[in-house]
């Protein structure tokens, strides 16, 4: 059964996921641990959802709970507009997981896992879209080769196939381009840019920054179990109130303990290899132009000049710093504490 069929009378709002005060504590014969604490997330329709974290962080729990393999300690989760508790049969009918292991059938072809797992979700054989899935992946001359002989970059394409068999609104990529080598992740990237245009929700984990800073429109960043930020991707990378200007002395290198002596505590000075100089400043704090003037009063002369501003690495990194806590999480931990 599809997703949009059964609602019984469930309208879609504009969130595909919502999860509120989700919680998820693994028992064990030692202390308890919690992986959620208390986690609220709301993924709109229509996105291309980044969820980053370090390792540990609680994305894996996260994820299952969504998927229905996990079960949660409380809260509330809704996929598509149904509530896993009350409707738990459409809500995983409207989603679909790639998972990061390569749990894939060695024995059936690529052709044969698609039926296979269009007949778990119920899909009739005349809605199966088994050759076009796999023709738009590129695995259509695989379709009949055994599982098995499938290179680690097509076994990755066919799971994103499998958890397409049921057209599911809603997407979940965890780590999908993991070990492909940079050909197949651009064509993964085009079929999946394809795939939210046509109007799916995509949710991507991944470890490569400069990949979810390119394709998700939205990503949040959680740590310890914990929501720490989420914002659109561009109002993410200003979060940090940090620039850096690197110069050149017009006669090579620069002076650098000059340029420390001239900046004060205003800004960071780092020698680079090239001989250049990395200066880090806070801009809300410093203005450019006043370190600049100071440059040019200590008689030091600029040859040559560019600003770098931070990416998603440098925003990720202040935010999930180790043994810190960021005002969202502190208040998150008062809220447990209440």
């Amino acid at each position: 059964m599809d997703a949009e069929q059964g609602r019984s009378g469930e309208t879609q709002s504009e969130a595909a996921i919502e999860t509120v005060n989700l919680r998820k504590v693994y028992r064990s014969s030692e202390a308890p641990k919690t992986a959620l604490h208390g986690l609220d997330l709301t993924v709109p329709t229509g996105a291309i959802f980044g969820l980053l974290g370090p390792n540990g962080a609680g994305k894996s729990t996260f994820i299952n709970i969504l998927a229905g393999t996990v079960l949660k300690s409380s809260g509330v989760v809704r996929i598509w507009g149904f509530d896993q508790d009350v409707n738990p049969r459409m809500s995983r009918a409207s989603i679909g997981v790639v998972p990061q292991e390569l749990n894939i059938d060695p024995f059936l072809t690529p052709a044969e896992a698609l039926e296979v797992q269009a007949g778990l979700y119920g899909v009739p054989k005349q809605r199966r879209r088994t050759m076009a899935l796999l023709d738009a992946l590129g695995l259509g001359d695989k379709a009949h080769a055994h599982a098995r002989t499938l290179s680690g970059g097509m076994k990755r394409r066919l799971l994103v196939a499998k958890a397409m068999v049921h057209s599911p609104p809603v997407i979940v990529l965890d780590e999908p381009t993991a070990g492909v080598d940079v050909e197949l992740r651009r064509t993964l990237w085009s079929f999946i840019a394809d795939v939210n245009k046509a109007g799916a929700t995509i949710i991507l984990t991944t470890h490569y920054l400069e990949e979810a800073e390119e394709m998700c429109d939205r990503i949040a960043i959680i740590n310890h179990g914990r929501l720490v930020d989420e914002a659109p991707t561009g109002e993410l990378l200003t979060r940090l109130d940090r620039k850096t200007a690197v110069i050149r002395g017009a006669a090579g290198s620069i002076e650098v303990n000059a340029l420390r002596s001239a900046l004060g505590d205003r800004a960071s000075v780092a020698l680079r290899p090239d001989g250049s100089a990395a200066i880090t400043f806070a801009p809300r704090q410093t203005r450019f132009a006043d370190l600049l003037a100071a440059i040019d009063q200590a008689g030091i002369v600029i040859g040559d000049l560019t600003t770098e501003d931070p990416d998603l690495e440098d925003v990720f990194l202040e935010l999930t710093r180790s043994g810190e806590e960021t005002p969202r999480a502190a208040e998150e931990t008062r809220a447990d504490v209440v």
